[in-house]
Order: structure tokens, then C-alpha cells, then sequence
């Protein structure tokens, strides 16, 4: 894997070929990241002195790629061999030097922006070039060994020893990776180098096979017995075929079962034919050999002499076994899920319409049965943070444990993802699906032993009885998702059972979510804005954009209602960039100093589109970026591979301020403020009411957010201040600002305007 050693064997130069292969396919990213680099500092340090430096320095980059372009080749179309992934490990060394060499020459004499641009820089060819070289660990340890050692030039260890340490966690995390992905990248070749060799051996053993017969010949005398015997045959009996000669051939293919009369019904179906001197044609029948039992494909027909006299049968035999077993698999695969050996949903089906009945229709006669729906609580983080592989381990012993609770008449089996089903065919009383239930969630809710992980998740279940809960399967199964999604509307982990009322609900969910499809082309939403007080002084610096809908209809619809229907129904992403676009275009007529607060969801961050339409409104409305503080809640956090974070970051790039809204009340980790850098903290009202009723955990709560916001140079605000004596309390506690009732309620742009001296309002252009 290394290069340092010469390992013998076609296996391991076809290895190291395909590491080299690898590492030119990207050798091209490489090379266009080492440019941009040197245009790059030209441009940051060209105007501050570095000039020669910077000379003898792009000299020495240009020539190092140059040596790289020419060693690379050379090797091109030659026998990879260890000595070629020694050459390319010098030219990631060689690279390195340069790099290490740019942080040694231009480390000093500049500000704190050159060594952030520098930084910047530094760190993406650190990723390239374990990207590029990660195939080739020698490569990898070579171009990254010298960069770690410039990072010692780079940050100055007297004053900036943390950030050096960071920065040198990174590199040596890089390189581990790169020897990790580099292992992985062995075995998955060595592995596809071996299975080739047995491709090579099974195809010859194929093609040895496609030049003997791979059916047989035979025939029977008047009685039925077995006449000129061909080799193939006798093989295929693992007799000889003087031993076969003779033989009765239903005898022969009874095997053992011919003394005791006990044939299989195919048997019986030959011997038919063969008294009635009928012509059959691909009749499969099992046959016992050695052991064994094997399966057969027979067909023949009756032999007449000129003169009409019966001479016996001739025929063709095959041994279908592997066609049979495939058959089977398949068919196993069409009813049964293959990565936890449940039945699938269509399996599921059709035992729930044999249990009403058969057709999907409750029988005459019959009590009735039970469906359950069953949803893993938590399991989309494991699947985000441990990876897909964890989360299917996690799945096996989760039916596993759903099979051992339903282990008497109840049928269980997965829908898909983390669904699953119980099919309870016949109720014994109307308590069976709450017990059955109980034991699903407390069984499914302990925790987890997968690999060197612990896990908790947790389940809720949503069940349906027939037939009050619906007369066909379709309407059953409706009925469970709704109760489903009405456990997971309470927080899971609980069951509920089918109401008619849910049905109603839904109705009112999907009407709602058409019109708000139109709510937004039919103007029918309105943006109102809250004032944010500054807390000592009394004087309104910003307000907060809320939407509000208005249906001609069905009237004032509260946000509380509507957001989840349009979160649910992606709509949140174009109603969210309109509130943006309509408070940036309001706020520009304010005073300077007035900022506007804007919420923005986890959906609307991880859309590629929402930096440029952030972008859009400061442009269009001429709003300041500094005066714009965009709110996000904690949840944007509960996945960090969604790309929110880096979002976040190029926003603060453009000036906007950011603001973590209703701290404390999700998923608060102190982590998330050191991922990211908020301007504010917002404190939710539950705290604010809580401490002014004298909670001594809301109180020192609110004391330890304002405590860590002042260290980090964050600003505070109180949400929901609605009393004189709530607004004391805020003020003592230390918080900046403060926003609620008692200062205005949402209110309407001119109502917002009209807060501030007429000349200090500028008329919308």
C-alpha cells in the first residue's frame, strides 16, 4: 500500500496500478487548486512588499508541478510498480516543501485579514491534496508532513497556540483519513483482483460444461423399465449405467419412498402418464440421490413400432436444482425484505386481506381483525450521524425483536425505512391491540448494542380494527397512518388508535395545504412586525417580520396552524423568501440604526438557492446586509451534514447578523455556538415567565445565557415580556433586549414607521 517494500504477485501490482490510476485521475484538481492558490496570494500579498518572495516562490511552485506533469508521463502507459508509488510519494513531498515554504516566507509582517486569507488558502490545499493523494498514502504523508510543519510559521506559537493546535488537528486529521481511505481502498481492489480470478475459473469451468451435455437421454422398454442407459444419465445417478439398466423408472425415481408407497404428487402425475401412454412435457418432480434431493425436468413420448406395437417412452431429463432454488429466491425477494427477513408490504397485504375476509372485504362470519403501523422515533439521526450501515444493523435487530413480541398469531412484517406492520388476523377482545402495542414500544424503545455504539430509539404506533375502522384493507391501512401520524404528532412513542375525527383532521390539513398554495399568488399573506427594545434605555432598535394569513374564507389562520402544513408541504421555502423580501424592502425606510429580524427554517438554509435570494433582497430594497439579523432555531444543528452550517457562515461573510431564536428549549448544546458565530441569543418566553414567578431554574438559566452571551460578545433577548415587573426582572437579569406585549404587539409596516420621527423616515423609492 506504501511503496516501501516490494510485495510479489500479479495481485499486488494490479493494486498498486489502480492507486497510482486513482491518484492521476485527480492529479488535474490538483494541479488547478496549486493555480488558483498562486493567483491567489498575488493577489492578497502582492500589494504588501512580498513581492521577490512571492517571485521565488510561484518559480519554485510552477517547476514542482512541472516535475510532477513530466514523472507522471513517464509512467503512463509502463507496469506500476513500487518503485513508481516511491516517485510519486517525492513529488507530494516536493509539493509540500512549496506549500510549507509559502507559509515560512509570507508569515509575517501582515494583519490579521492576510493570515485568514492565508489560512483560508492553506486549508483548501490541504483537502485537495489529500483528495489527490489519498490513494497513495506515501504520497498523502509526504505533501502533508511539511505543511504541518509550516503551520509552526504560519500562527505564532507565543500568542496563538490554540489556533495552531487547531490547525494542526486538521492536517494530522486529514492524513489519518487519507491512510484510512487508502486501507479501504486496498481491500476493495485486492478483493475485485480475486473475485476476477474466480470469474476466470468459474467461465472456464463453464465453457468445459457448454461442450459436454448438460441434459440427458432416456428411454423405457414396454414395462416401463429403463433401456440403453446413456453415461449422462448413470453420472447423474451416480450409478453405473449397468446398475441402472432394468430398473423400474418410477422405482428409480421414488428412491427410498418406493417401499412405503409415500410418493411425491409429481411422481404420481408421471407414473399416470406413463399407464396411459401419454405425452408429457416439462413435469418437475424431486428425486432423492445420495441423500440429496435434487429436482428434475422430464418429458417424453410414447414409441410405436411400423406396426403400431407400443416399444415404451423416450425422453429428455435436466436437473433444474439451481433454476428451482433461483426460483425460489426470487420469489422469496418478492414477498420478503432483504435486509431484515420481514415480510415485505406487499406480503403484508395479502394477509391482511385474508384476515377481512379475502379480497380485501371482512367475510360472513368473522370477527374482526387489526392493523398496525409502527414508526421508529430518532432513527433519521442515527442514519445521519453513524451512516447507512449503522442504521441497517439497527433495523435487523429491531425485526428481530418485533418478530420475538409478535411470536404468536400476529403476522409482522416492514413497509420500508423505519416502518413497520402487525397484522393481528383475529381479535381475541378489544384490549389484544393495546397490550400488542404496549409491548411493541417498550420492546422496541431498549436500548441497542450495534458495533461499539449505544443506541435509543423509540417507537409509535398507530392501529385500526375492522371493520368499524374500515371495511377493505386500503381504508384499514389509511386509518393506521392517520392514528400513526397522530402518535408522532404527540411526541411518539405512544399509541394511538383510529379515530373518525383524525380523517377529519387530515381533510382540514390537505385543504389547508391547497390554500396556502394559492395564498401566496392571491395575496392573502401579510407580514406585521414586532418591536425589539432596547432594555435600559427604552428605544426601539429593530423588529421582527411575522407572517400572518388571512383567508377570505376561513378567516385569520394561525401561524401556529399553518407553518407545519407548510413546512410539511415544502411551501415554507418561497413563503419564507417573500416575508424576506417584503421586511428588507419595509425596513429599508427606517432609521439606520433599526435592524429587522427575519426567521428563516432548516428547510430554507439548505436550499442552494437561498444565499443568492438573500443576496436579492438586501440588493432590490437597498437594505444595508448589517441591518438584516436572520433567526434561526436550534434544529438547524440536529444534522450538521445538511451544508446549514457552512450556509450560516457565507451569510456572516456578507454582513447579515445572525440570531439564535428560542434558545434552551430544543436541543441546546453549547457546541453549536462554537460551530458558528451569533450576534444574539434569543431567551424564549417560557424562561422569562418562569423567572418572574421566581423559578430558581429559569432564573439561573436566564443568568447563564446572558453570562455566556456577554463572553462571546453576543447581545441577549428577552421574548414574551408582557408586565412591567417581567421587564424588571429582564433588566436586572442583565438582558439587553427585550421584545413583547408590553412594548406592541405585531403591527403593520406604517404602524412600525410611525414609531420613528417623520424625518428620520425615508420615502420607498
Amino acid at each position: 500500500m506504501m511503496g516501501l517494500a516490494v510485495v510479489p504477485g500479479d495481485a499486488a501490482e494490479r493494486v498498486l496500478a489502480a492507486q497510482l490510476r486513482s491518484a492521476d485521475h485527480v492529479a488535474l484538481l490538483r494541479q488547478a487548486m496549486n493555480l488558483f492558490g498562486l493567483l491567489f496570494l498575488w493577489q492578497v500579498f502582492g500589494d504588501h512588499g512580498s513581492v521577490p518572495g512571492l517571485m521565488v516562490w510561484s518559480a519554485a511552485l510552477v517547476l514542482s508541478m512541472a516535475v510532477g506533469a513530466i514523472l507522471r508521463r513517464r509512467r503512463n502507459g509502463a507496469a506500476a510498480s513500487a518503485t513508481d508509488l516511491r516517485v510519486h510519494g517525492f513529488t507530494g513531498l516536493l509539493h509540500g516543501l512549496v506549500w510549507a515554504a509559502c507559509m515560512m516566507t509570507l508569515s509575517s509582517g501582515h494583519g490579521a485579514a492576510q493570515l485568514v486569507a492565508h489560512w483560508t488558502l492553506i486549508s483548501c490545499i490541504m483537502v485537495c491534496g489529500a483528495i489527490s493523494y489519498a490513494a497513495t498514502p506515501l504520497a498523502a504523508t509526504g505533501f502533508l508532513l511539511p505543511c504541518i510543519v509550516g503551520l509552526g510559521a504560519l500562527f505564532d506559537p507565543r500568542d496563538q497556540t490554540p489556533l495552531l493546535a487547531l490547525a494542526t488537528s486538521y492536517a494530522l486529521s486529514l492524513l489519518v483519513g487519507c491512510f484510512l481511505y487508502a486501507r479501504t481502498f486496498a481491500r476493495q481492489h485486492s478483493a475485485s483482483v480475486q473475485l476476477e480470478e474466480k470469474s476466470e475459473v468459474v467461465s472456464l469451468l463453464l465453457r468445459e460444461y457448454e461442450h459436454g451435455a448438460s441434459d440427458w437421454l432416456w428411454q423405457t422398454d414396454p414395462a416401463r423399465r429403463l433401456s440403453g442407459v446413456s453415461p449422462r444419465l448413470a453420472e447423474m445417478l451416480g450409478r453405473t449405467p449397468a446398475e441402472v439398466e432394468g430398473v423400474l423408472l418410477v422405482q428409480l425415481l421414488a428412491g427410498n419412498a418406493w417401499e412405503s408407497g409415500l410418493f411425491p404428487t409429481e411422481l404420481h402425475a408421471l407414473a399416470d402418464h406413463l399407464k396411459r401412454r401419454e405425452s408429457f412435457s416439462n413435469i418437475v418432480l424431486p428425486v432423492e440421490l445420495e441423500g440429496d434431493v435434487r429436482w428434475w425436468e422430464l418429458s417424453a413420448s410414447p414409441r410405436y413400432d411400423e406396426g403400431g406395437a407400443f416399444l415404451g417412452f423416450r425422453g429428455v431429463g435436466s436437473d433444474i436444482t439451481e433454476q428451482k432454488e433461483s426460483a425460489e429466491r426470487i420469489a422469496q425477494l418478492a414477498r420478503f425484505d432483504p435486509l431484515t427477513g420481514l415480510p415485505n408490504r406487499t406480503h403484508l397485504r395479502d394477509v391482511l386481506d385474508q384476515a377481512m375476509g379475502g379480497g380485501g372485504t371482512a367475510g360472513a362470519g368473522r370477527g374482526g381483525c387489526a392493523f398496525l403501523m409502527i414508526d421508529l422515533d430518532r432513527f433519521k439521526a442515527v442514519n445521519d450521524t453513524l451512516g447507512h450501515q449503522i442504521g441497517d444493523k439497527l433495523l435487523t435487530q429491531v425485526a428481530r425483536r418485533l418478530r420475538h413480541i409478535c411470536s404468536g398469531a400476529e403476522f409482522c412484517g416492514r413497509i420500508g425505512g423505519d416502518e413497520f406492520a402487525v397484522v393481528i388476523p383475529q381479535l381475541g377482545d378489544n384490549h389484544g391491540v393495546d397490550r400488542l402495542a404496549a409491548r411493541i414500544i417498550n420492546g422496541l424503545s431498549a436500548p441497542y448494542q450495534v458495533d461499539e455504539h449505544t443506541l435509543y430509539v423509540g417507537a409509535s404506533v398507530g392501529s385500526a380494527v375492522s371493520p368499524q375502522d374500515g371495511h377493505e384493507s386500503e381504508a384499514l391501512i389509511r386509518s393506521a397512518d392517520l392514528a400513526l401520524y397522530r402518535a408522532k404528532g404527540d411526541g411518539g412513542g405512544v399509541h394511538c388508535a383510529y379515530e373518525p375525527q383524525l380523517h377529519a383532521q387530515a381533510e382540514e390539513r390537505r385543504q389547508l395545504e391547497l390554500a396556502l398554495r394559492d395564498a401566496l399568488e392571491k395575496n392573502q399573506l401579510h407580514v406585521l412586525f414586532q418591536p425589539v427594545v432596547e432594555a435600559q434605555a427604552g428605544i426601539v432598535v429593530g423588529f421582527e417580520a411575522l407572517v400572518r394569513w388571512t383567508h377570505p374564507d376561513m378567516g385569520p389562520i394561525s401561524p401556529a396552524k399553518f407553518i407545519p402544513v407548510a413546512e410539511e408541504a415544502r411551501l415554507i421555502g418561497p413563503i419564507g423568501e417573500w416575508v424576506l423580501r417584503t421586511a428588507c424592502k419595509e425596513a429599508a425606510c427606517w432609521p439606520d440604526g433599526v435592524r429587522i429580524g427575519v426567521n428563516v427554517s432548516a428547510e430554507q438554509l439548505v436550499h442552494p438557492s437561498f444565499v443568492g435570494a438573500v443576496v436579492s433582497a438586501l440588493a432590490q430594497s437597498g437594505l444595508e446586509a448589517r441591518r438584516l439579523e436572520l433567526e434561526v432555531t436550534e434544529s438547524v444543528f440536529v444534522n450538521a451534514d445538511t451544508g446549514a452550517l457552512k450556509i450560516l457562515d457565507q451569510l456572516r461573510g456578507l454582513g447579515v447578523r445572525l440570531s439564535l431564536d428560542d434558545f434552551g428549549t430544543g436541543y441546546s448544546s453549547l457546541g453549536y455556538l462554537s460551530r458558528t458565530r451569533f450576534d444574539t441569543i434569543k431567551i424564549d418566553r417560557s424562561f422569562v415567565v418562569g423567572a418572574a414567578n421566581n423559578r430558581a431554574e429559569s432564573l439561573a438559566i436566564i443568568r447563564a445565557v446572558v453570562t455566556l452571551a456577554d463572553s462571546l460578545g453576543m447581545a441577549t433577548t428577552a421574548e414574551g415580556v408582557e408586565t412591567e415587573a417581567e421587564l424588571a426582572m429582564v433588566r436586572g437579569l442583565g438582558c439587553r433586549k427585550v421584545q413583547g406585549f408590553y412594548f406592541g404587539r405585531p403591527m403593520p409596516a406604517a404602524d412600525a414607521a410611525a414609531l420613528f420621527p417623520g424625518h428620520q423616515v425615508r420615502a420607498r423609492a
